[in-house]
């Protein structure tokens, strides 16, 4: 499961320490995923983690899998802190494949969370973020070891500035613009501000050239990169899952990734058993240190403030 280290303007568990938080999630989620495996093989078998963990001394971010009774139905309970999100009762859990992807689907709250509040601050995260089809697609079918900065807003002299998707792999950084409307449809590429949409089911109609949106991606990140001393390739491409971009005339640097060609990217990315990597690392500080961020401090962080983590 891809890592969502910025989201929007909101605060990031992330930009407070990316030396951490990365080993951190993949940590976790390996060791209550085990837990939850031999709770669903096992499910007369009382499982809660050890409150005295390690990663609990600290107030690290735990989630805790254990089951309770309530009204009368067996349910698992993913924990974090104060927040609870509820599985599936685990005798309605048919076969492991399915329990996989109702344990991501719970996952991804978690990740929303993370990228949206800290232990001392907290951000106002727009729910439309929590039904967002893109975002569920990067977070759950690209590696542990992969960063996503989702629609990320950046602060270039002094003017914030909304991008669209940035992926950082452990071997270089991909800026990805979409274009995807219904399927099927066809994307005439020029050089033209507009390009023209060709669709089985609708009249010919126009979308602004992706093309301006990942050169302007490309560029923000060769400039930051310089300043952040940051050696890791940039690429850019236009995405259309859905869709045909025809567009013979492309730069030699612009990869186009559409129904025809988007698999096999995808397939490439989705093998990657590349671990995180100290470049990596700072290519993410250095991004997330030039991002946007709005946030405000937790109502009950006074209350806590002497407590150490």
């Amino acid at each position: 499961m891809a890592q969502l280290i910025k989201l929007q303007d909101y605060i990031s568990r992330y930009e407070m320490d990316i030396s951490r938080y990365p080993a951190q999630f993949v940590r976790l989620k390996k060791q209550h995923w085990e837990s939850l495996v031999k709770e669903w093989e096992s499910p007369t078998v009382y499982h809660q983690a050890d409150d005295t963990n390690e990663e609990k001394q600290k107030g690290g971010i735990l989630f805790r899998l254990f089951r309770k009774k309530e009204k009368d139905e067996e349910v698992v309970v993913v924990e974090e802190n104060d927040e609870t999100i509820q599985l599936n009762s685990l005798h309605e859990i048919a076969t492991k494949a399915e329990l996989k992807q109702k344990f991501l689907d719970n996952l991804l709250k978690f990740q929303l969370n993370w990228a949206s509040s800290t232990i001392a601050e907290k951000s106002f995260i727009d729910s439309q973020y929590y039904e967002d089809k893109k975002i569920r697609y990067f977070l759950q079918r690209f590696p542990d070891s992969f960063f996503v900065l989702y629609e990320p807003v950046f602060l270039l002299k002094k003017a914030p500035v909304e991008l669209e998707v940035l992926l950082i792999t452990p071997t270089e950084i991909w800026c990805l613009a979409f274009v995807e409307e219904e399927e099927n449809d066809s994307f005439i590429g020029s050089k033209e501000h507009f390009w023209l949409v060709k669709s089985n089911n609708r009249e010919e109609f126009k979308v602004l050239n992706p093309v301006m949106s990942a050169k302007r991606m490309e560029k923000i990140v060769t400039q930051l990169f310089k300043i952040g001393t940051v050696d890791l390739p940039i690429r850019k491409a236009i995405v259309s899952r859905n869709g045909y971009i025809d567009y013979p005339d492309a730069p030699d640097d612009l990869e186009i990734l559409d129904k025809r060609s988007y698999d096999q990217w995808f397939q490439r990315m989705r093998s990657s058993t590349t671990p995180i990597k100290m470049m990596q690392l700072r290519a993410a500080k250095t991004l997330l240190d030039q991002c946007h961020t709005i946030s405000f401090t937790r109502p009950d962080w006074n209350q806590e403030s002497n407590v150490e983590y």
